[in-house]
């Protein structure tokens, strides 16, 4: 397998990244997890525009879904399109969420997605054998663990500490864990992690790398997000930029 960030602020584009979007290749299948604000531009920068084979938003957070909106163009009203509906694996109310966002006045979308609605579980996608479990997010949000060829990659999505992410993250080659807050600060409950969070699940996990990803420019360190997660993690610990690639 092969990991392409496209985005990976937090919350809001950053000055340098846009928001969450991952692109993960095998067998010449490309699968986008998130397609956050920001992040088409990216998905054309460094792969492609017409690339995608099949996309899953872990939930339905702007950050994590929008430029999916801007996306129903490019396949809508291409010179050589309209092309084939792209199959999207989301939380139950993504189509109405993206038609709104879209137009109110053109709210079908079946001729761009062909939306399947997520649940706790294991199912194939293209070669990737998928198992998603809720996370501990205001709203419904999905933890994401993929396997093909013997490797596996774990992406938190947006999550507090929880149970369900420590399975889905169980002996992981790799782990693309959220970081979005620094210890110390007043974080609100239930809502996101720390980089110290984010190393003492990747050590309970004993997962084989740390990405660190979802940290918010304006209102924290990058820095201390890495110290913060080298203190608990004796692994490999890396913070992702865009257009960074990563063989699993």
């Amino acid at each position: 397998m092969r990991l392409t960030i496209l985005g990976c602020a937090g919350s809001f584009p950053g000055p340098e990244a846009a928001c969450s979007a991952y692109l993960v290749e095998a067998e010449g299948f490309r699968l986008l997890l998130d397609f956050g604000s920001g992040s088409l531009s990216a998905l054309q920068r460094y792969v492609g525009l017409n690339v995608v084979d099949a996309i899953l938003l872990t939930h339905l957070h702007g950050d994590h879904i929008l430029d999916a909106v801007p996306y129903i163009v490019v396949r809508r009203y291409a010179p050589d399109g309209p092309y084939p509906p792209l199959p999207v694996y989301a939380p139950g109310g993504a189509p109405d969420r993206l038609a709104n966002a879209y137009s109110l006045d053109e709210g079908v979308l079946d001729d761009v997605y062909t939306f399947y609605g997520l649940q706790p579980g294991t199912f194939p996608i293209g070669p990737f054998e998928v198992t998603v479990d809720r996370v501990n997010h205001p709203v419904e949000t999905y933890g994401v663990r993929l396997e093909h060829g013997g490797r596996s990659l774990c992406y938190s999505s947006d999550t507090a500490p929880c149970e369900s992410l420590l399975r889905l993250a169980h002996r992981a080659d790799l782990f693309l864990c959220e970081a979005s807050y620094l210890d110390g600060v007043d974080n609100p409950p239930d809502l996101h992690l720390t980089g110290r969070e984010a190393g003492e699940i990747a050590t309970k996990a004993e997962v084989g790398r740390l990405l660190l990803t979802h940290l918010v420019a304006a209102w924290g360190s990058e820095a201390m997000t890495h110290e913060a997660a080298l203190s608990a993690f004796a692994g490999p610990v890396e913070v992702v930029r865009p257009g960074c690639r990563y063989e699993i």
